[in-house]
C-alpha cells in the first residue's frame, strides 16, 4: 500500500512538473518533431538529422530551441498537450485521494481493533483480580477447617457440640466480608468497573 502510494505520488509530482514548465511540454510535441525533421531542408531532397555547424548547433541551449519551437509552433498544440495531460493529473490525483482515504481507514480500523483488544485485556484482568482475591479467602477458609481437622486433642469442645458450627459460620462469613472488602477497595481505587 505505501509503495503504490509512493508511486502514485511520484507520477503526480512528475505530471505536475510537467504541466508547471511550457519548454517541456512543447519539447513533448512529437508530432512536430517528426514533422519537423521529415521536412527537406537541405538541397539533397533528404531529412536534414544535424545541424549545419557543430559548433552552432552546440550552442544552441535547450531552453533557446524550446523557445523557438514555441514560437514557430502552433500554440492549439501545446494546449491540447496540455488539456490531455492535465486529464491525467485529474485521474492521478483521484487516485491518491483514494489511496489516502483508504490508508486513514485502515489506520482507523487498526486502532478500533486495538482499542477492543485492550478493553478484553483489561476485562480479563478484572476476572483474574476477583479469582484472585476469591482464591485467598477460600485459603484462609481452608487454614480454619485444616486447623481444625488436626489430631490434637483440644478440651473447650467437649460438651459443646455447636462451637463447631460457630466456627465454620464465622470463618465463612469472615471470609465472604473478606472478599466483599477486597472488591469494594478494587472498586474504589478504580481497578475494577462498576
Amino acid at each position: 500500500m505505501t509503495r503504490l502510494t509512493a508511486r502514485v505520488q511520484k507520477v503526480r509530482d512528475e505530471l505536475e512538473q510537467l504541466l508547471d514548465d511550457d519548454d517541456d511540454m512543447a519539447d513533448l510535441y512529437l508530432s512536430r518533431k517528426l514533422a519537423g525533421a521529415s521536412s527537406p531542408v537541405s538541397g539533397s531532397g533528404g531529412p536534414n538529422w544535424f545541424p549545419a555547424s557543430p559548433t552552432i548547433g552546440s550552442k544552441i541551449s535547450r531552453a533557446s530551441r524550446a523557445s523557438a519551437a514555441t514560437i514557430h509552433g502552433n500554440e492549439n498544440d501545446v494546449e491540447e498537450l496540455e488539456m490531455l495531460l492535465e486529464a491525467y493529473f485529474m485521474q492521478i490525483d483521484g487516485t491518491l485521494n483514494k489511496l489516502t482515504t483508504l490508508r486513514e481507514y485502515i489506520d482507523d480500523t487498526e486502532d478500533y481493533i486495538n482499542i477492543q483488544l485492550d478493553n478484553h485485556r483489561n476485562q480479563l484482568i478484572q476476572l483474574e483480580l476477583f479469582l484472585s482475591s476469591g482464591t485467598v479467602c477460600l485459603s484462609l477458609y481452608s487454614l480454619v477447617a485444616g486447623v481444625f481437622g488436626m489430631n490434637i486433642p483440644y478440651t473447650w469442645n467437649d460438651g459443646h457440640g455447636y462451637v463447631f458450627k460457630w466456627v465454620v459460620i464465622v470463618s465463612g462469613l469472615f471470609c465472604a466480608f473478606m472478599f466483599v472488602t477486597i472488591v469494594a477497595y478494587a472498586r474504589h481505587k478504580g481497578l475494577v468497573g462498576s
